[in-house]
């Protein structure tokens, strides 16, 4: 690579000044607690202060890298789609009308893809610290969850419209919970539920396979906790993240318990499956959301975003090639010449479309392929693995990225930092454990 060509050079003139630093040689302890502060505040503060701590992050790391003897960039198949999505967007930054206001957005994505190089550059020279990763966020989202049940048992009420209820009886109405995340709104949480619950899951059967019972089974409930306060969120698109991410789950496990336990691994599946659907059934305001998924034109959410498709697909059709720019400030500007009357949008509602408006139709290939080829790898992994701790480690960022996937088809708060981070840390740590060498 030219790069790792220019690094050296570099190194030639930089390796007195990291022999002499004693903060250069122990850099790593700094930029290690930085990656779990971005988590742990990502929970309490604005947009803003994780940005800020992010790209500290990622400024600590490329001094590391210019200043430490030897260290090199490493490029894996799946990442040249990033670097391609990159530089599409790059070219869709400098073709914006709007230059200002796509600028904004474009600092954004360059942040949370400086953050990703940041952890999977670290994870590189320690991958033991995988694990207190993990842990943090499986912290954060039990914190949420625990938040979640207090605002349930309180009813809380509601900041904005979040639900169409002029249809339903009192009865029917569900509490949406929204945590701390912000901005506050419930559709965030179930995002962020959908993003963290299989790092919980994860742990749960890590725990279990290091034979630490009871820690396991700490984990196994945190879990149970979050997949019901996902569904106390209202959050609809989690719905079908959650689904895909307990249907993946199922599917991996076979691989361990079908052979030796087959018949007890379908007792226990189907039992969870029973009470599952029984739960959802028996509560109404559950069951009343559940179903208005499939009330199409009928339901005014549903109404109000096949609305948004149509008017922002039209906006990609009109800027297919380099999109708009990037940034929901961006969008906003540009859908009100789109929009149907009354229907203002901060986005496209599905993280696909909202990409290829963006950053036009390449944009959108290069970040599927990125996604797509990422997943795969993981997948085959998974298959042919016998190590069980690897399995559970690849697994974990596997599930989190199917939910994410799906959740995006119907809402983009995947873009929102609290999300970004922890899917950009999942990439990381699957990047590391499909290409590490122990």
């Amino acid at each position: 690579m030219f790069i790792n060509t220019l690094l050296k050079f570099i190194h030639k003139y930089t390796e007195g000044i990291y022999k002499n630093s004693f903060i250069l040689q122990n850099i790593d302890r700094v930029i290690f607690p930085l990656i779990l502060i971005t988590f742990v505040l990502s929970v309490f503060v604005n947009s803003d202060i994780i940005g800020y701590v992010a790209l500290s992050t990622a400024i600590l790391t490329f001094a590391r890298i210019i200043f430490t003897p030897d260290d090199e960039f490493d490029c894996k198949t799946f990442e040249v789609f990033l670097l391609g999505y990159f530089m599409l967007v790059l070219v869709s930054l400098a073709g914006s009308t709007l230059f200002h206001l796509s600028l904004k957005g474009f600092m954004k994505t360059f942040i949370y893809l400086s953050f990703y190089i940041s952890v999977v550059h670290h994870l590189k020279h320690h991958k033991n610290h995988i694990l207190p990763i993990l842990i943090t966020i499986a912290g954060c989202v039990s914190f949420e969850s625990i938040i979640g049940a207090v605002q349930s048992c309180a009813k809380v009420d509601e900041i904005s419209g979040w639900q169409d209820v002029s249809n339903l009886n009192p009865e029917e109405v569900i509490t949406r919970v929204y945590g701390t995340l912000q901005p506050l709104n419930p559709n965030l949480l179930g995002g962020y539920f959908v993003m963290t619950i299989p790092a919980i899951i994860g742990l749960s059967a890590y725990f279990f396979n290091e034979k630490k019972y009871v820690i396991s089974g700490l984990f196994g409930g945190l879990s149970a906790l979050a997949c019901a306060i996902l569904f106390l969120t209202g959050c609809r698109g989690a719905y079908i993240g959650l689904f895909m991410i307990l249907l993946s789950t199922f599917l991996i496990s076979l691989k361990v318990f079908w052979e030796k336990y087959k018949k007890l691994y379908i007792s226990i599946a189907s039992a969870l499956t029973a009470i599952g659907t029984l739960a959802i059934c028996a509560v109404t305001p559950l069951r009343v959301r559940v179903i208005s998924i499939f009330a199409m034109r009928n339901d005014s959410s549903n109404s109000f975003r096949f609305n948004v498709y149509k008017s922002s697909f039209q906006m990609f059709k009109d800027n297919w090639l380099v999109g708009i720019g990037q940034g929901n400030q961006n969008f906003r500007e540009v859908y009100g010449l789109y929009m149907k009357t009354g229907f203002d949008a901060l986005s496209a509602y599905n993280i696909y479309l909202e990409t290829a408006v963006e950053s036009g139709i390449f944009a959108l290939i290069m970040f599927l392929g990125f996604l797509i080829t990422l997943l795969i790898n993981g997948i085959k992994y998974i298959l042919k693995t016998d190590n069980r701790t690897n399995l559970i480690l690849v697994a974990i960022p596997v599930l989190s990225i199917i939910g994410t996937m799906f959740h995006g088809l119907v809402d983009t708060v995947f873009f929102r930092p609290q999300l970004q981070i922890v899917f950009w840390t999942m990439c990381a740590i699957l990047s590391n454990r499909l290409y590490c060498k122990d």
